[in-house]
C-alpha cells in the first residue's frame, strides 16, 4: 500500500517523533522510498537486488546483529523508509518481529492493521466524518464502515442529534463535547438495547449503530 495514499485517506494529524521498538512484521505493509523495487511481500522485483538480499540473509542466519530498520507508523500500519532487504530477509526467516526506529504520524482516522488499499475510500469518508464529529481516540480506534455513504449519513444524524441536544440544554457546545455526548447518551444506550436483544453481537459498535440507523431511515423513522 502506498504510504502517501494511506496518509491522504486517514488525514495527517502531525508527527509524534521517533522511538525504538520491536515491530510485528505482518504490520509492515509498504515502502516509503522504494515501492518499485519490492513487491507486497518485500521480495525484490529486480535481479540486481538479489545479491544484496543474499548478503543480508547470510548475516541474519549467522547471528550478526543488524542495525534497526527505519519505519513510518500510521496507526497499526508500518512503512519502510530504510531497511527493505532486512525486512525481506526477516520475513523469509519466519521472524515475527523486527528491530526498528519508528517515526509515528498521528492520523485523523485510525489505521487498523487490517487496512488495505481497497479500504482507503471508506477511510477517507471516515476522516471527513471525524472532522465533523470529533470523537476521542479510544472510540476512533474501533471505527469501521465498509460504505463511504454510511459515514455521511452518520455525520448528518450525529449533527442533527447535537443540534436538538444543544437546544434542549439552552447553551452551545463545542464539536468535541457534542460528539462525546452523542456517543455516550445516544449511541451507547442504543447499542446496549440492541445487544440485550441479541442483535449485532458480532458487529463493531459503529457498524451496529449505523445498521440500526439505516433500518430506521428505510421505514421512515427519525433518529
Amino acid at each position: 500500500m502506498p504510504p502517501d495514499a494511506a496518509l491522504l485517506a486517514l488525514g495527517d494529524g502531525g508527527s509524534m517523533g521517533r522511538c525504538h521498538s520491536d515491530v510485528p512484521l505482518d504490520q509492515v505493509v509498504g515502502s516509503v522510498s522504494r515501492p518499485d523495487d519490492f513487491d507486497a511481500d518485500f521480495r525484490p522485483r529486480h535481479r540486481h537486488l538479489a545479491d544484496r538480499l543474499d548478503r543480508v540473509r547470510s548475516a541474519l542466519a549467522g547471528g550478526e546483529l543488524l542495525p534497526p530498520v527505519e519505519l513510518i507508523r500510521l496507526g497499526d500500519l508500518y512503512f519502510v523508509a530504510d531497511g527493505h532487504h532486512r525486512v525481506a530477509a526477516a520475513r523469509e526467516a519466519g521472524r515475527l518481529l523486527i528491530d526498528a526506529r519508528v517515526l509515528t504520524i498521528c492520523t485523523v482516522a485510525y489505521g487498523m492493521a487490517c487496512l488495505r488499499l481497497a479500504h482507503l475510500r471508506s477511510k477517507a469518508a471516515e476522516r471527513e466524518f471525524l472532522l465533523r464529529v470529533p470523537l476521542p481516540d479510544p472510540v476512533r480506534r474501533d471505527l469501521w464502515l465498509d460504505r463511504p455513504a454510511d459515514w455521511l449519513r452518520l455525520a448528518d444524524a450525529a449533527e442533527a442529534w447535537g443540534y436538538r441536544h444543544a437546544l434542549e440544554c439552552g447553551r452551545p457546545m463545542d464539536r468535541a463535547t457534542l460528539a462525546m455526548t452523542w456517543w455516550n447518551d445516544e449511541v451507547v444506550p442504543e447499542l446496549d438495547r440492541l445487544r440485550s436483544d441479541g442483535i449485532g453481537v458480532d458487529l463493531r459498535d459503529v457498524e451496529l449503530y449505523s445498521t440500526a440507523l439505516n433500518r430506521l431511515e428505510r421505514v421512515g423513522v427519525g433518529s
